[in-house]
């Protein structure tokens, strides 16, 4: 209620801690001495609404000492995020485990947004996921925004022959240019990954068709004739995505790591 970017900066919190070493809550944990954690990589510099997880923990730990792990409580506040912004709800399931391990050398296992599919493809299948919950993870990119660099690459030098990515709309590209000069210095210049940011719709899928997708990432899902699909059925039926996207956050959140039960989510034991 205080803040409309809390949602979709845990659902990407949940997102890259998977991502690394399975969901262990490893996104959490502070740098310390000589390890930089994952949290001062390079991908997660942005990442923010840490202290809502602390908060979480806080009471959780007064009602229920050393049960429930940080694991769980960002698991779970991901689905609440979605929930929040008018998106569909499950059970999560739990019992996940907090890890004592954060290396931000290991967020450049993380998806760039720069990805072409095949390097997209190898991203999820490396971690048991398939073209659909590809497809339906993305669409996680109805929320939120994104800064400047993330798209860089698409808006100037493109390549040798075209200075803006031909893929994108040319109405699109102009108004990204105009936020995200070639030397843009403000350090908070980007734009919304949809034009409903803080509604979780299927509004990604449907300008994605048009060309008004943000990330080379997401033009990518256009490149392969089953992802094209799915994108396309995403972009006409809230249905079929709600149900593949609940399916999928089911599938990536059971991705496991950890070995304990954090007493402060940003301290290992």
């Amino acid at each position: 209620m205080n803040d409309n970017t809390v949602p979709s900066a845990l659902l990407r919190m949940h997102f890259h801690d998977c991502f690394i070493r399975g969901c262990d809550a490893s996104v959490l944990l502070n740098s310390v001495g000589k390890n930089t954690a994952e949290k001062d990589g390079p991908p997660n510099i942005s990442l923010h609404a840490f202290h809502v997880i602390d908060n979480a923990k806080k009471e959780v730990e007064a009602l229920c000492p050393g049960v429930v792990s940080c694991a769980d409580i960002l698991a779970l506040a991901a689905r609440d995020a979605v929930v929040l912004s008018g998106g569909p709800t499950w059970e999560v399931p739990k019992g996940r485990k907090d890890g004592r391990i954060s290396k931000a050398s290991e967020t450049k296992q993380l998806p760039a947004p720069t990805f072409c599919i095949s390097q997209l493809q190898q991203s999820f299948s490396q971690r048991g996921l398939s073209m659909e919950d590809l497809v339906a993870l993305s669409g996680g990119h109805t929320l939120g925004f994104s800064h400047c660099s993330s798209f860089q690459n698409r808006i100037h030098n493109f390549n040798t022959t075209h200075d803006v990515d031909p893929s994108m709309h040319p109405s699109f590209a102009a108004s990204l240019k105009s936020v995200c000069p070639a030397q843009n210095k403000a350090k908070n210049a980007g734009a919304t990954m949809d034009s409903s940011s803080t509604t979780f719709d299927t509004t990604y899928y449907k300008l994605l068709l048009q060309g008004k997708g943000l990330f080379s990432s997401d033009q990518a899902l256009l490149t392969n004739t089953k992802t094209q699909g799915l994108v396309s059925k995403f972009a006409s039926s809230h249905e079929a995505f709600t149900m593949a996207f609940v399916k999928s956050m089911i599938k990536m959140s059971s991705l496991t790591g950890g070995q304990e039960v954090r007493l402060d989510c940003r301290v290992v034991n």
